[in-house]
């Protein structure tokens, strides 16, 4: 699962090109390299014998490619399983225990347990702002925790459900971002991109528009406000008091760093204001 968050960072491009030439232009220098005098006399002694293991080389690189491929591919898939599971309990308000994670886990791979959970609970932590804690240590039962006091855990509403928190954080980083005041066109711009529309009801957000602009307004962790003197009407989005209360800026721009597979201090205006 691909977490549409993509702040670009500034001065990033697509090198894949340039690289793509570089590669390209040495492979061609290196085809141009005289064979050596041995190679020539043992080619003319046995005409197949070169044939024959570099056919050989080939097939064994691929058999060691295609069992990483496959190794890789397990892993990748026994993460997303455990994400589900862990997403499940959560929504489920059920307590998250080890023995029970190990069984959706192949035993061969149960020596990997610790990567794989690491991995299922950096991306849950990336697309829902919530971490995965040790509640206690001697029967390994754990739980997904908000990273803000929203209500429910993070599930602002009563009942089950998933998570807010990531949508939260991600309406925050936006606005630090946007220099700590965004105007609505821009917070809704970028959450199209993250496939979230006003109007519709999403499975992990539920209705959108009325979770930012009335129940997290409500509960003072945005701001919303008319424009003065703007024509047509324009609205726009500040941090509220428990925002501040309850996270910085630099928390927002490591959640923001995660999300794009980097570091805080790439985002480097920003990364100076919030230290």
């Amino acid at each position: 699962m691909i977490h549409p968050l993509c702040l670009r960072r500034p001065g990033t491009e697509d090198k894949s090109q340039s690289s793509s030439a570089t590669g390209s232009n040495s492979t061609s220098q290196g085809s141009l390299e005289a064979p050596s005098t041995t190679s020539t006399f043992s080619t003319a002694a046995d005409p197949t014998s070169d044939e024959e293991n570099s056919s050989q080389d080939e097939e064994d690189s691929r058999s060691s490619s295609s069992t990483e491929n496959t190794y890789r591919d397990t892993l990748n898939s026994m993460t997303s399983l455990l994400e589900q599971f862990l997403l499940c309990k959560y929504k489920m308000k059920q307590p998250i225990m080890k023995e029970d994670m190990l069984k959706i886990i192949h035993p061969r791979y149960h020596h990997r347990f610790a990567e794989i959970l690491k991995r299922a609970s950096e991306h849950i932590e990336a697309v829902f702002a919530v971490d995965l804690k040790e509640v206690d240590s001697t029967i390994h039962s754990y739980d997904l925790v908000s990273k803000l006091n929203l209500p429910n855990n993070g599930r602002v509403w009563v009942g089950r459900g998933l998570p807010k928190t990531g949508l939260l954080m991600t309406v925050l980083g936006v606005i630090f971002v946007k220099g700590d005041c965004a105007a609505e066109e821009d917070i809704w711009k970028f959450l199209n991109m993250m496939r979230v529309y006003a109007g519709r009801k999403p499975i992990i957000y539920g209705e959108p528009r009325k979770l930012i602009t009335r129940d997290l307004v409500t509960m003072k962790y945005l701001e919303y406000g008319h424009v003065a003197h703007s024509d047509p009407p324009r609205y726009e989005f500040l941090w509220g008091p428990r925002a501040h209360a309850e996270t910085s800026k630099m928390k927002v721009l490591e959640f923001l760093a995660k999300v794009n597979d980097t570091v805080p201090s790439a985002f480097s205006s920003q990364y100076e204001e919030a230290l």
